[in-house]
């Protein structure tokens, strides 16, 4: 292939990365504002039932995916971040930005190596989520805006 063959099939593949990473977006900001809509429960644990639900995602690829390794894999990690968010419940708000931003970071992961198969245009969307929300509750956290956070 040559270079200029090499450089427009990556640019066709990043491009086709847009609309998955712009749903991103807006689905993300949906998720930082998701404690509004339950307005009556704290919102460190429907940030917490948040995390732990992107989180199990996986699992569902993992036995799409239909080999033992994977799924033992993708449940242990699912399991660390169910860890941080019931940390978060009664912990440091931050416990949600970290896990947020780290499991962005095993989506940038999965995206780069395609340990699950199968995913294709899953984990860009869903890192972008997840950086999204992050960086929305960070900045909620840090100018002590009072709602519901």
């Amino acid at each position: 292939m040559t270079s200029s063959a090499s450089t427009a099939s990556l640019v066709h593949a990043h491009g086709g990365l847009r609309t998955p990473m712009a749903w991103g977006v807006v689905v993300g900001v949906i998720q930082a504002a998701f404690p509004l809509a339950f307005f009556w429960l704290d919102a460190a644990t429907v940030n917490a039932l948040g995390l732990t639900l992107i989180a199990a995602v996986y699992i569902g690829f993992a036995v799409a995916d239909g080999r033992a390794h994977v799924l033992a894999v993708e449940t242990v990690v699912a399991s660390a971040f169910v860890v941080v968010a019931a940390a978060s419940v009664t912990g440091s708000a931050w416990l949600i930005v970290i896990g947020l931003a780290g499991h962005g970071l095993k989506d940038l992961w999965q995206h780069r190596t395609q340990f699950v198969t199968n995913t294709r245009w899953w984990p860009p969307f869903c890192a972008t989520v997840d950086f999204v929300a992050a960086g929305l509750i960070a900045v909620v956290i840090t100018t002590g805006f009072s709602f519901p956070w």
